[in-house]
């Protein structure tokens, strides 16, 4: 298993006050993903870079405190972890027992190590990472988590609590999926235009992954969430530069930036909650929405409507309604019908749902999530979902059934991770009538 790159340079910071936690942090960021790309694209062994690299973070956790941070961190990373690849190089008994048939024999093992061999720049290789993640030898099922760990470096649990799985489960996936590219030999690069947009809705699902478990911190407290929500917007980015006619890559660009804009809005100055329609506009990032509508606007002059777009236009049109104080939940119901229609998510249900209340009141929502909770493929993922019973118990609470509420209230509370929805969800349960 990779070790968490934001974990151990946490630790780091910890025990040595003198060395610059914006150094750290940025190391983990930004070279954890290059290097594991750099050094994966030249060995054709997925697992192999990652315990060479994951010996190089250790490494730096053991001497770095000691002797200062070196002036090129990356570089000194690469360097160890090159030295832990021939390392294990040389205590096999062939490249195929090291590497698998996907390495090849040709490389030049010690000019592989060489320090002279260590450029300046590192080249980015990391979209050309995700491709290979994406490639169609994969299972299908995998591919998004294994993006996931080996760019971002996410240990299987936080990837399995993401995709709905068990860690273990999660983690056999991973090993397999990396057994695969190595053995047959996947090529590490970004591919030709035919081959590259059966892949593309595989990264774009990784890259808002990424940025989703980023945004679950909120109030920016955790370091490693806050880099991952950045290594997100980055991603997103990235692919846009590489592909600005695609529409759905300038909709996933506009979606988290849409999102990102909000992030200073939803928490009051000593920490609690504050839900979409109690934000104050003034702290949202304007010059960040003005970019994610220009996107947009990009977007949909191409004509290929997609679900990133229409989660991008439900962003767009929260933030015209707050602003605005204009009604529009019959355009933000239509954009959800369309958004389901692609999908079938019933996370997509669950969200129309709550804007249908708006429109068309509670008794006509609350029968929909009914619905959705008949349905057997829907309902066993319900059941664990935090936001199904969040709006339901609202919705109960709206047409007076305030027992029914209550119960709903606990199921959601118990299930929120974050302490201060937990307190906003509790004090909705105590302002029922008794």
């Amino acid at each position: 298993m990779p070790a968490d790159p934001y974990s151990l340079f946490s630790v780091l910071c910890t025990v040595n006050s003198d060395l610059s936690s914006q150094t750290a942090a940025a190391v983990a960021r930004s070279s954890y993903g290059k290097l594991i790309a750099f050094l994966a694209a030249r060995t054709r062994d997925v697992a192999a870079a990652e315990d060479a690299l994951s010996e190089a973070f250790a490494a730096a956790l053991a001497t770095w405190p000691r002797d200062g941070c070196p002036a090129n961190p990356e570089a000194w990373l690469l360097t160890v972890a090159r030295r832990k690849l021939i390392d294990m190089f040389r205590a096999s008994r062939s490249h195929e027992s090291a590497f698998g048939r996907g390495f090849d024999p040709d490389f030049d093992m010690d000019q592989f190590v060489a320090p002279s061999n260590v450029a300046p720049e590192i080249p980015d290789e990391r979209l050309a990472m995700m491709f290979a993640c994406a490639h169609p030898a994969i299972d299908a099922t995998v591919r998004a988590p294994l993006i996931l760990q080996v760019v971002l470096g996410l240990d299987a649990r936080a990837i399995a609590s993401a995709f709905l799985t068990s860690p273990a489960a999660m983690s056999k996936r991973l090993v397999r999926a990396k057994t695969k590219i190595r053995e047959a030999g996947i090529p590490f690069r970004v591919p030709a235009r035919a081959d590259l947009l059966p892949r593309l809705d595989t990264v774009l699902n990784a890259v808002y992954a990424a940025y989703a478990e980023g945004w679950a911190d909120p109030a920016a407290t955790d370091p490693a969430q806050r880099d991952l929500a950045e290594e997100g917007i980055f991603l997103a980015r990235l692919l846009a530069a590489l592909l600005p006619d695609e529409p759905e890559v300038l909709g996933l660009l506009a979606l988290v930036l849409h999102t990102e804009a909000r992030r200073a809005a939803r928490r009051t100055a000593a920490g609690d909650f504050v839900p979409l329609a109690g934000q104050d506009p003034a702290q949202w990032n304007a010059a960040l929405i003005l970019e994610a509508e220009q996107l947009l606007h990009r977007a949909s002059a191409h004509g290929a409507l997609g679900r990133f777009q229409l989660q991008a236009a439900l962003q767009s049109a929260h933030v015209h309604r707050v602003r605005t104080g204009e009604s529009n939940w019959a355009d933000v119901v239509a954009l959800y019908d369309a958004l389901f229609a692609l999908t079938q998510s019933p996370v997509v249900a669950v969200n129309r749902a709550v804007a249908l209340a708006e429109l068309s009141g509670p008794a006509a929502a609350l029968a929909a999530l009914d619905s959705l909770a008949a349905d057997p493929q829907s309902s066993a993922r319900l059941e664990e979902y935090q936001p199904w019973w969040a709006a339901r118990a609202d919705l109960l609470a709206r047409t007076g059934a305030y027992a029914q509420a209550r119960h709903a209230y606990d199921r959601a509370i118990g299930l929120e991770r974050d302490d201060a929805v937990r307190r906003f969800l509790a004090l909705r349960q105590s302002a029922l009538p008794l």
